[in-house]
């Protein structure tokens, strides 16, 4: 993922040091260069290339003329933290619906999106759709996480039901995936117009 973009734990993030979630924090307060947290371990996080910048761009495009009132669309400056596991990272794209949760150790970190959206890459891929997707699926204010593919005219989309289980849906070139919760839709061509070579 460009900014925002974290490459495969095994791949591409560089280990660091065993580190407490302090160290963490007083750490991206001073570096140049992002970093996700995962159980006391601390991974500098790849650059992406310019169809993933074009891929978050378009994303965003498309729901910030749809998100509804009481929602808001971050970038992936913005970091959130998972309560429920250890993760702290920053996802490409967030929107919380309602008043935003700060962590209450780390002021910067936000704990309730409602909509995360994450693009691939070669590295990312498998992070992104497994070890990334279970963390992200225990937020208890999510409701739904949106998987971009960088290979081919692809949305994923995991949609947490009114009964707290989750269901999978795909869309591929010329259909549209629907999110209940924000209410929105992605059109696959819409978003990846003009970026990959069959659109």
């Amino acid at each position: 993922m460009g900014a925002g973009y974290a490459g495969s734990m095994s791949e591409v993030a560089r280990r660091l040091h065993h580190y407490t979630y302090e160290d963490y924090r007083v750490l991206e307060e001073h570096s140049p260069v992002k970093h996700e947290f995962l159980d006391g371990e601390i991974y500098a996080m790849a650059g992406g290339t310019p169809e993933h910048a074009a891929l978050a761009m378009a994303v965003a495009a498309v729901l910030g003329k749809q998100l509804p009132g009481g929602c808001r669309l971050f970038s992936s400056d913005l970091r959130v933290r998972v309560l429920q596991t250890t993760l702290t990272t920053y996802p490409d794209l967030t929107v919380v619906c309602g008043a935003i949760a700060r962590d209450a150790v780390d002021r910067l970190s936000v704990t309730n999106p409602t909509l995360l959206v994450e693009i691939t890459s070669d590295s990312s891929e498998d992070y992104d759709r497994g070890d990334k997707q279970t963390h992200f699926l225990r937020i208890t204010t999510l409701r739904a996480y949106v998987v971009v593919s960088h290979r081919e005219p692809r949305l994923d989309l995991w949609s947490r039901g009114d009964d707290g289980t989750w269901s999978h849906s795909t869309a591929a070139a010329g259909e549209v995936i629907e999110v209940a919760t924000p209410r929105c839709t992605l059109s696959v061509d819409e978003v990846f117009r003009g970026i990959l070579p069959s659109l």
